[in-house]
């Protein structure tokens, strides 16, 4: 039997791109999105099940833990938010949206899931998702930076928290070339004044998130826990040019 993998934000740029290349090295899949025509046409197309549910819900992260079954081998939790506004612009509803989305939104995910991730026949794998603003001062981040902020310590304190039996890691990305990032990209003049601010002179692509996800699900990243790996083109290591 397939071992089972649960994927949030299925249907996003990340998202997609990961289930499909999970699904190509043979995973049994379960995908959450909150758009069902959308989901049910990348299930059918990848052989999974599915729940169509919004994590803003109350209940939502229970029923997907239901649906998904008895044991899970590795959770990628790919919902996020690209809020960008002047701090004196913020509300509390932004700050609290952003925050619920980003951070208690995986918390509460991994919580829902964990009896299947603990009853996977090997050690199961967990992957969220941060930011290069979450370790770097950015104008108009301070709703993002906090919440990927609030990621990175839950990846570290639950690494200690369900080792040995699950491993959790997060991936910081920067500014990724996916639907959610189109308001940004869309004027061609800040599309190449973004890529050039990155050391490696372009922006990244969903495949090369999807990859390094893929990997820390996978056992050839067994040793590896409470870790936030930077996937972005150098932005958070190096001096923009």
């Amino acid at each position: 039997m397939a071992e089972k993998y649960l994927v949030y934000g299925a249907t996003g740029g990340i998202g997609s791109a990961l289930c499909r290349r999970l699904a190509g090295e043979g995973r049994a899949l379960h995908l959450v999105a909150r758009d069902a025509a959308r989901l049910q046409a990348l299930a059918d197309e990848l052989g999974a099940t599915f729940t169509a549910v919004d994590v803003l819900q109350p209940d939502a992260f229970a029923q997907v833990a239901e649906d998904a079954g008895p044991a899970l081998s590795g959770l990628a939790y790919a919902i996020g938010s690209i809020n960008l506004k002047p701090f004196e612009r913020m509300s509390a509803a932004d700050f609290d949206r952003d925050f619920r989305l980003n951070a208690s939104g995986a918390a509460l995910a991994v919580q829902a899931a964990l009896p299947a991730l603990r009853a996977a026949p090997k050690r199961a794998a967990v992957v969220l998702f941060s930011s290069v603003a979450a370790g770097r001062g950015f104008p108009m981040h301070t709703s993002i930076g906090m919440a990927k902020a609030a990621v990175d310590g839950l990846v570290r304190s639950l690494a200690a928290v369900l080792s040995p039996a699950v491993r959790i890691n997060a991936i910081a990305l920067s500014l990724t070339d996916t639907p959610l990032a189109q308001r940004i990209l869309g004027s061609q003049r800040l599309r190449e004044a973004i890529a050039e601010a990155h050391p490696m002179g372009r922006l990244g692509t969903p495949e090369d998130a999807a990859a390094m996800a893929a990997f820390l699900l996978s056992s050839q990243a067994d040793w590896i826990t409470g870790q936030v790996l930077g996937v972005d083109g150098g932005r958070g290591a190096v001096a923009g040019k």
